[in-house]
């Protein structure tokens, strides 16, 4: 029997499986490109987000919103209108509101959020501020039904992202402050006021010495410190909840400097026009006291907070050490602030 030798059965096929290796091989570069192209979109984001609002002249901005509505700038509409800015940018800055972001990149993002939290802060104070003083004529007299609610919702979780998300509530707040703006300048309408007093003023005051002085603690311990328990110092019939320690060493973790400087970033950005907006407004009241320097005083010290920060990180030296510490040059400028505020309440407490 003639049998020939068939060689290509001896030769294994290799068709089929380059074809599904090359496939893989395709897909795996497909994915690996929208990975890359992905990643490099999220970084072009973060560094187009990565973004401080410029500052704003507050008596052009309360023109402005005085002509959109065909009105007056009455006794307290510059400072109304300072206030409705500063909580729209929070909305209406480049990225928008990116404090509670879930996913890329602005969940990788923490200096803006940080800034936000800053703003947001002093936002809370002065609406709070205004349902208890600025628009009421004494302890017994109505509050406003507008700034009662705008209170509400500006104290809403500042990281809620759905049911309801913070920007809601925030543009809530904001159209509620703008409903009472409105009314303020209507002259049919003499139950919307913002009374210009000096005991109104000591008190917002009062409010913003407490966060001033906070925030310089937290950044001086950015180095570590040792400090002296003073809780009950001046009152010898003073007393306290629990005994604490007559002693105690206060250092921010390395992970959080960053977050305290944005933070008060964000706080003394705000607190630059809304000072500078009480001053048009208090005006008279400034001038009867001879304290209106003070204020601008006040200012003048905090205008150094908001300079260009060269160094692409927030560094963190030790004290007189080899390297700069951002953080205690910030509680420099505020520490100098504070100062200046406790002496025009002092001012202003005086007849």
């Amino acid at each position: 029997m003639n049998r020939t030798f068939d060689w290509k059965r001896w030769i294994p096929s290799t068709g089929s499986g380059s074809r599904a290796a090359g496939a893989r091989k395709s897909a795996a570069r497909a994915a690996g490109t929208l990975i890359a192209l992905y990643l490099a979109g999220c970084l072009a984001l973060t560094w187009w987000w990565d973004f401080e609002p410029d500052q704003f002249a507050v008596r052009d901005n309360a023109v402005r919103e005085a002509e959109r509505g065909n009105r007056e700038v009455v006794t307290g509409y510059t400072t109304t209108a300072t206030l409705i800015r500063l909580a729209e940018t929070l909305l209406d800055k480049r990225g928008g509101y990116l404090s509670n972001d879930l996913f890329p990149p602005g969940v990788w993002m923490d200096n803006v959020p940080n800034w936000e939290f800053g703003v947001l802060t002093q936002v809370r104070d002065t609406a709070r501020a205004y349902r208890i003083d600025f628009a009421r004529s004494q302890s017994q007299s109505r509050e406003d039904p507008d700034l009662a609610q705008a209170e509400g919702k500006f104290f809403f979780d500042n990281s809620s992202w759905v049911f309801p998300p913070s920007e809601a509530e925030y543009g809530d707040g904001t159209e509620l402050l703008r409903a009472y703006l409105e009314r303020l300048s209507d002259p049919t309408q003499p139950d919307a006021q913002f009374y210009a007093r000096a005991d109104n003023l000591q008190q917002w005051l009062q409010g913003v010495e407490t966060r001033l002085g906070s925030l310089s603690q937290r950044l001086s311990a950015s180095v570590g410190k040792r400090q002296l328990n003073v809780d009950l110092a001046g009152d010898a019939a003073a007393v306290q909840a629990t005994d604490a320690p007559l002693d105690r060493s206060y250092k921010t973790p390395w992970l959080e400097i960053d977050d305290v400087f944005y933070e008060a970033r964000g706080q003394t950005w705000a607190l630059l026009h809304l000072l500078r907006a009480m001053e048009h407004d208090f005006g008279d009241v400034l001038d009867k006291k001879n304290a209106r320097v003070s204020l601008q005083q006040i200012i003048r010290e905090l205008e150094p907070t908001q300079q260009a920060i060269w160094s692409p990180v927030i560094l963190n030296g030790d004290g007189l050490g080899f390297l700069a510490n951002h953080s205690l040059v910030m509680a420099s400028y505020i520490s100098r602030a504070n100062a200046a505020i406790i002496d025009l309440r002092a001012l202003l407490a005086q007849g």
